[in-house]
């Protein structure tokens, strides 16, 4: 091309090139692909890239979702208040897939995969993506650019849903992040780009102590991805370490494990009061000392160096940071006899939540923008889901059918029970 813009694309898409070849681990020598090949696949890749963001035409995003599980007529469901005076009905029994679907609704990376059809292109599993293509079609109904003000009938997604998962079949109340955890488990079962048949895992005992942290969690992650590689990962995954500290001979053995979601607890208040989300956080990744008394079956843990069974701490911090993070408020408890749901307040930042104090030592910032909210109102057997969600206008809230725009002055709740930040481009990471 001649000119100065033609030797400044050409110049640029040299250095495009030579990055696609370092990335693919292709040494100059070897790599047997000239310079007008890589050029002309990669402007047809971004060719491409910019006919798909044509074809995704979206509407608001505000439309509701109905309550297939209503008994009543829709003009009095739509009133939360009847809850409070007429005791648990079936009015409410589906407004946990309400207020998720929102929330991932919201969750953009998921929703333009979904409305471009991504996952035909990503299947390897022999299942048929019958609930994704159901999942995908409520998407469509939520941010249809010709419906505005509608309300979508999500009954065919839930029947296969129920289908799939006989667990939340019935009309008895259930939980938000435990329908969160399934669904997000079976779309990455459905759209996982691994082969079906898939090859076991080389040495499953394999030690490596003699690896530093990082290259040890590097090669746990590989492992994971061997087998389990989806848009649900891209989005969600990331790793936690577990950290036992020996009393005796001071060693540090590390595990890793992947997430989807943060169980958090909330510090408890002898007074009633406002707790922080960063203190959640400090709680959930302080040093704890594993003996008798917090742990009812306590054993002595196998020191892999002194191999003796030894009293040990252990800590919990993120070695991975995943693109969407889910945090989870562990509002409820579980004793003997009952579960009781705690209301203490939990404020939260809306931007720059910084989690890199939480992870490996001097990975500094990590940032994490807030753009969803579950919350749950009620007691424990007679609660009622809704969402707060984030878009180009602003905050709105949903519930069921009625939506409605929002400030961010009414965000803060002690209702607030499942929390979805976006990682910030702004994030500054020294190890990924």
């Amino acid at each position: 091309m001649p000119g100065a813009d033609g030797t400044n694309q050409e110049g640029s898409c040299k250095a495009l090139c030579r990055n696609l070849v370092s990335q693919n681990g292709l040494q100059r020598e070897t790599a047997d692909i000239s310079q007008s090949v890589l050029y002309t696949s990669l402007m047809g890749l971004l060719l491409v890239a910019d006919n798909e963001k044509e074809l995704l035409a979206l509407g608001s995003g505000r439309a509701g979702l109905r309550n297939i599980g209503n008994t009543v007529s829709e003009e009095f469901s739509s009133l939360s208040i009847i809850w409070g005076q007429h005791g648990y009905s079936a009015v409410w029994l589906q407004c946990f897939l309400n207020a998720i679907v929102q929330c991932l609704s919201h969750t953009r990376g998921l929703r333009d995969y979904c409305l471009l059809k991504s996952y035909k292109h990503d299947k390897f599993s022999k299942e048929e993506p019958r609930l994704t293509e159901a999942f995908a079609q409520v998407l469509s109904g939520l941010w249809d650019s010709k419906e505005e003000d509608t309300v979508v009938n999500p009954r065919q997604f839930y029947n296969i849903f129920r289908d799939t998962v006989p667990y939340f079949s019935g009309y008895s109340q259930q939980d938000a992040q435990e329908f969160l955890r399934f669904l997000l488990e079976k779309l990455h079962t459905e759209i996982n780009r691994k082969p079906y048949n898939r090859r076991p895992l080389k040495d499953p005992e394999q030690k490596y102590a003699r690896f530093r942290i990082s290259e040890e969690a590097a090669a746990t992650w590989k492992k994971h991805l061997d087998n389990d590689d989806s848009k649900i990962v891209d989005l969600f995954s990331g790793q936690l370490r577990s950290s036992l500290h020996c009393s005796v001979c001071s060693h540090y053995s590390n595990t890793f494990d992947v997430f989807c979601d943060l169980s958090l607890p909330i510090p408890k208040r002898c007074t009633a009061g406002e707790v922080t989300l960063k203190e959640c956080l400090d709680l959930f990744s302080q040093e704890e000392k594993l003996d008798k008394d917090n742990s009812p079956c306590y054993v002595l843990q196998m020191c892999e160096r002194c191999n003796r069974h030894t009293e040990s701490t252990k800590r919990l911090s993120i070695q991975r940071f995943p693109n969407v993070i889910v945090i989870h408020l562990n509002r409820f408890t579980t004793s003997r006899w009952s579960i009781s749901k705690s209301t203490t307040y939990v404020s939260f930042p809306l931007t720059n939540l910084d989690l890199g104090p939480y992870g490996p030592i001097d990975c500094g910032a990590v940032l994490y923008d807030l753009y969803a909210i579950c919350n749950h109102v009620g007691a424990v057997n007679m609660g009622h889901y809704t969402a707060c969600c984030s878009d180009e206008n602003g905050w709105c809230y949903y519930n069921d059918s009625s939506v409605s725009a929002i400030s961010e002055t009414q965000l803060q709740t002690n209702q607030a029970y499942v929390l979805f930040y976006q990682r910030s481009n702004n994030a500054i990471t020294t190890r990924k």
